[in-house]
């Protein structure tokens, strides 16, 4: 990926993370299939980590692909919970309930 790529991947990203509504969430993979590079999904939780300004997105929509949250941040179920975000017995996300893909991002 060049650097014009990055910067390009880095801007999708934060689109994408910015719409995506309260109470629903979705995938880092997700995400970066949306951003056209689906194989990348680390980097989306790269990019959302150390991004300034990021912390102003709903970041904590993003879980991995099981539901889980982001290790180390005890505050993101709070905050999902806040929007009711309900999670399974597992205290995973309950993804069939939650999981947002919208049809076009970016529209």
């Amino acid at each position: 990926m060049s650097s014009e790529q990055a910067r390009m991947f880095r801007d999708d990203v934060l689109n994408i993370v910015g719409q995506i509504p309260p109470g629903r969430v979705t995938t880092y993979g997700t995400i970066a299939a949306w951003a056209g590079w689906p194989s990348h999904s680390r980097m989306v939780g790269r990019t959302l980590r150390y991004t300034p300004g990021a912390e102003l997105l709903p970041c904590h929509r993003v879980v991995n692909k099981e539901g889980r949250t982001a290790p180390g941040w005890s505050g993101q179920r709070l905050l999902l919970e806040a929007e009711g975000v309900t999670f399974r017995a597992n205290g995973r996300v309950d993804m069939q309930r939650h999981l947002w893909e919208p049809e076009n991002v970016g529209s």
